[in-house]
This record gives structure tokens, sequence and C-alpha cells, in this order.
């Protein structure tokens, strides 16, 4: 194992709550002195992070694992998941630990399908408006009555090519597709004509429902 990170400052804080939640499961644990609550960022879920948080012998946190100890608990944060953790809290809420995360992910991070350069020019151009217009009067209160919506995440203005984000009732549906190529492309294309391109950067193995694996 590399060397781990002991940091004065902490990356996250517990509630007291939250610290007693934490030291009665860590009772019911063998060795519970050699053991860290690992506390680390699993994936995008929707807008937000996704977490996960579990038990592991300290001495074998990962290479450049950031690790705090404090009343008997020591917490251990990933080194990729430190930056994106700063200032979060671990609370309790109806009865189970919640992780309030001040820290968002970027446009990139939420939407990987989608060039760099795209997501930083915005969809303030003539025809990315259009696509907004036509999706808000024509798609979206179509596809409502099954809970979906698609929204413009970014939009090509050189090649015409329109990036969108299907969420609701559509993410993760195995007719997703079907609804992008027969329904909402189809719509944009008969609106916009000069389109050439109508691309679907859902990540649909998340969801209710998830259809595509990751």
């Amino acid at each position: 194992m590399g060397a781990m990170t002991t940091t004065s400052v902490a990356v996250l804080t517990l509630t007291p709550d939250a610290r007693e939640v934490v030291l009665s499961a860590l009772a019911g644990e063998p060795d519970a002195d050699k053991l860290a609550l690992v506390v680390e960022i699993s994936g995008i879920n929707g807008r937000g992070y996704a977490y996960d948080l579990y038990f592991q012998p300290t001495a074998e946190l990962p290479d450049g694992a950031s690790v705090e100890s404090s009343e008997g608990i020591t917490v251990g944060v990933p080194a990729a998941s430190v930056d994106r953790l700063v200032g979060a809290r671990l609370e309790v809420e109806e009865g189970g630990l919640v992780l309030v995360n001040p820290n968002a992910p970027s446009a990139a991070e939420i939407n990987p399908g989608v060039p760099a350069e795209l997501l930083e020019a915005g969809v303030e151009g003539p025809i990315a408006q259009r696509v907004i217009a036509v999706l808000e009067a024509q798609v979206n209160p179509s596809i409502a009555s099954h809970g979906g919506r698609a929204d413009l995440v970014a939009m090509d203005e050189s090649e015409k090519v329109v990036y969108l984000a299907l969420s609701g009732g559509c993410q993760g549906c195995a007719m997703s597709r079907m609804t992008l190529s027969q329904g909402i492309e189809t719509s944009l294309r008969e609106a916009i004509p000069e389109i050439t391109g109508v691309v679907d950067v859902t990540d649909h193995a998340s969801g209710d429902s998830p259809y595509y694996a990751r």
C-alpha cells in the first residue's frame, strides 16, 4: 500500500446524530478499532453525485486516501473523491444517514458524451433556441404523459448537431431509443430541417428502471 494522507482540516464532518449511528454500527463489527468509515463518490445520479459508505480496515485504504480520526471514528476518503467532498456533512434524516454535499458535478461530468467545447459554448445560439422552443411546445407535452422529458444540453451550431438528455420516464426505458428516433428526432427535423443529427447523451444505466448496463 502507498502512503495515506492525514489531513488537519476535515474533508467532511459528521453531525452528533450521524456520529452516534456510525458508532452504533461499528459496535457490531469485529475489530472495530481497526476499521474506517469509507465515504466516496461512486458516480453521477441525475444532477448530483452518488455515494458509497462502508467499513474497511484502515490499513487497507487506497493510496492517497485522506484519513481523519475523531472521537472514536476514523473516516477515509479515497483520493479521487476528496476534492468533490470538501465541505460535505454526514447527517441523519428520517433515521438514515444522508450526505449533504455543497459540491455538484460539472457539466462535463453530467454529460460525458458531449465535447467540452460545446458545453462551454452553451445553448444560446439561434438554432439551439429554436430546438428548445420545439422541445417545450411539441415534444415535452407529448412525452409528459409517460413521465418523460427531453432537454437540450448542447448544440453544435456549425455542424447542426443536437445533443439531448432524456429524463423521467424516458431515462432507462427500453423504448427510449425508439422515442428519440421516431418521435423527438422527427419533430425536430420537421421543424428545423437544417439539423443533421440528434445525439442521445442520457445515462440510461441510471434511473428507476435502467435498461442499458454500464
